[in-house]
């Protein structure tokens, strides 16, 4: 492997030592040292390794494409504290690590790109220190960990991931047992239009069906239903000014409350604007009607962890859902150095606030739910939520199901959550299965009005959230594996002391031997194959739970009739 050094400020020294820490894994302690304290500029360490059985690129700031990319059209992960994490991999054709690239530090902006050299068929790696301003220093270190064995893709994130909670310092939360269960969340359900009587309404027919929580999202706090930010701020329950009465409310029904923020945001028609404008990341003379406050200056630090505090003090909440953190960014003038800021890098601002408010919440209650999302999700993130959600993708199910599986491979036990379903009440049953079976590896989030669901609509959710239920601890707890990431994964599979559910996309082959095993099928073809499972007894269902047949598995290789989101329970 090549390595190089250049960028940086004037006078610096940048500094690369190697060392193999085990077989087919090396570290590379990178030590940048400034000549005066300063603001560093960006550096770069540059990788060369051979193109050889690389099939495609991997990371989960990936949306759109996972290919492997060129050298001067690169593909790139873009990584701080509020947004993706330092980590990008390359794998082969048959799901096989090639090279995984991580960085121990998991605030500091980072960008790793790779593509593939023309003159060499070899890719090239460049991994950036400092993409964004932070704060003056006047010296840095950093672990590169390079990872070239031959494993399962899945098997290297996972050893990342440790090494991330073991050696790097960044603890996980703790996960309550709400964070691991089902939700209602009324984003798509309600919007904004959000009517106390009928919140409790969807909370008493939703308990019935295995969900133990609802989210009441963005719309309590104005009457301004014009889907905007322009009058948070000031967190007043105005559209529902009970909130105590409705939270309890809720609570008689058996269901938790979980109640949402927009974090950095503050409008220009909130009360308290005025108090607020000078602690702002955004120019003054922005024609937007929503601004971001600045986490660097210790008032607004305050200000936010008291609101949630008291919210949680006062109207009995179980969690919070804290959006936008990933709009936490710096714009010309918040660059500038202010002598009223107590820290002066953003990251350290984010950091200093989210310790300050989940600290403060555990204080007031230690089973306290905090969710975040796509994109702020990673090592830092996990310090402070115990659920992170797919980001939103309405009636996407492949969308989800990438998501989903993502943030399993990232997440190690921080409950993962779904983005929320919803779909077409005109649809067929088997689509809205479709969608379950996407997200089956995660925690369900439903945001559709259960009252107005057909009864094959109705009669699916219901199996499919009793069947989560049932074998949650396999889903969630065991092993979890993941074919073809290049396109959204054509097969995932959670098994746990010989039991194992794995759910088919485009891949309708079973192998294996497992003691029990449930394949549902989320694929478009109306048969699964068993191979290896001779003389085995089988049962299907469709997506609503019926039974649909009965047999034993003939030869080594049996074809199992089952339609779109039914299953097969061989045993």
């Amino acid at each position: 492997m090549k390595i190089s050094t250049r960028g940086g400020n004037a006078n610096s020294i940048i500094t690369v030592n190697e060392r193999t820490v085990a077989d087919g894994i090396i570290e590379l302690e990178v030590n940048y040292k400034l000549s005066e304290r300063a603001v560093p500029e960006p550096f770069c360490i540059d990788l060369s390794t051979p193109d050889i059985d690389v099939y495609s690129m991997w990371s989960p700031a990936m949306i759109c494409s996972r290919v492997i990319g060129k050298n001067y059209d690169w593909m790139r992960t873009y990584s701080r504290l509020a947004s993706w994490m330092p980590l990008h991999c390359a794998i082969s054709r048959t799901d096989k690590n090639r090279v995984c690239v991580s960085v121990s530090d998991a605030m500091t902006p980072i960008q790793i790109a790779s593509g593939v050299a023309e003159e060499d068929a070899e890719i090239k790696w460049v991994i950036t220190f400092f993409t964004d301003p932070t704060t003056p220093i006047s010296e840095y270190s950093a672990i590169i960990r390079v990872d070239t064995r031959d494993i399962p893709f899945y098997n290297s994130i996972y050893d990342v991931v440790s090494w991330w909670e073991n050696t790097c310092g960044y603890t996980p939360a703790p996960v309550p047992e709400h964070a691991r269960l089902p939700m209602n969340s009324l984003w798509y359900s309600f919007h904004q239009s959000l009517v106390p009587d009928e919140i409790v309404k969807q909370c008493e027919l939703s308990r019935p069906l295995g969900m133990e929580s609802v989210i009441i999202d963005d719309g309590w706090q104005t009457n301004d239903s014009n889907r905007g930010y322009a009058y948070c701020g000031d967190w007043e329950p105005v559209r529902m000014p009970d909130m105590k009465g409705l939270v309890d409310r809720i609570h008689a029904t058996g269901m938790k409350v979980i109640l949402w923020y927009s974090v950095p945001f503050v409008g220009i028609h909130a009360k308290r604007f005025d108090e607020l404008k000078d602690f702002l990341l955004d120019l003054d003379d922005s024609t937007e009607e929503v601004r971001r406050l600045d986490p660097r200056y210790r008032h607004v630090r305050e200000y936010l962890t008291e609101i949630y505090a008291n919210a949680v003090k006062e109207w009995g909440l179980d969690g919070l859902k804290l959006d936008f953190i990933d709009n936490f960014c710096l714009s010309k003038d918040s660059i500038k150095p202010d002598p009223r800021r107590d820290l002066e890098s953003l990251e350290e601002g984010i950091d200093a606030l989210m310790v300050a408010v989940t600290e403060r919440l555990r204080a007031i209650n230690p089973d306290i739910l905090i969710e975040f999302r796509q994109s702020y999700v990673g090592p830092s993130i996990r310090k402070y939520g115990n659920m992170i959600r797919v980001a939103d993708c309405p009636c996407d199910a492949q969308l989800n199901r990438r998501g989903i599986v993502d943030l399993r491979l990232t997440s190690g036990k921080t409950a993962v959550h779904s983005d929320m379903l919803m779909w077409n009440l005109e649809d067929t049953k088997e689509s809205v299965a479709y969608q379950l079976s996407s997200i089956l590896y995660g925690v369900p989030q439903i945001s559709m009005l259960i009252d107005k669901l057909p009864r094959e609509h109705y009669d699916t959710l219901k199996y499919y959230l009793s069947f989560w239920r049932e074998h949650r601890e396999i889903l969630l707890d065991g092993d979890f594996s993941a074919q073809s990431p290049e396109s959204y994964y054509n097969q995932a599979c959670a098994c746990l002391d010989g039991e194992a559910v794995i759910t088919v996309y485009n891949n309708n082959i079973i192998c294996g031997e497992y003691k029990k095993l449930v394949v549902v099928n989320g694929s478009a073809q109306e048969s699964v194959y068993l191979k290896g499972m001779a003389n085995k007894n089988y049962r299907t269902v469709d997506c609503t739970g019926k039974e649909t047949s009965r047999g034993v598995v003939d030869g080594n290789i049996c074809e199992v009739k089952v339609t779109l989101g039914g299953m097969v329970f061989v045993y």
